[in-house]
């Protein structure tokens, strides 16, 4: 058992929580950086082959393409579901 001052311990649970606050920015920042295959964004996005096909050739979604291999960012996907959202009616 370790015995701190009340002062101390505070500095540490502060030291702690920035800690906790970074890793949980650079996960996110991360993930969303994240590049998924086509079949991965198509499923995300619910759509059919067709309508992805649609999708990239319209330029609605920035793509990355290495030879027949499509990839996507998961935070161009997000961003564009979230351009798309349908806000609910306020009665």
């Amino acid at each position: 058992m370790v015995v701190l001052p009340e002062s101390e311990w505070n500095g540490i649970k502060g030291l702690l929580q920035e800690v906790k606050n970074t890793l949980q920015t650079k996960s996110e920042t991360e993930i969303n950086a994240m590049w998924l295959e086509s079949t991965e964004a198509r499923k995300m996005l619910g759509v059919s082959s067709k309508t992805w096909q649609d999708y990239r050739d319209k330029r609605v979604i920035p793509f990355s393409q290495f030879g027949r291999k499509i990839y996507v960012r998961r935070a161009d996907i997000e961003a564009f579901l979230e351009n798309h959202c349908i806000k609910a009616k306020n009665d």
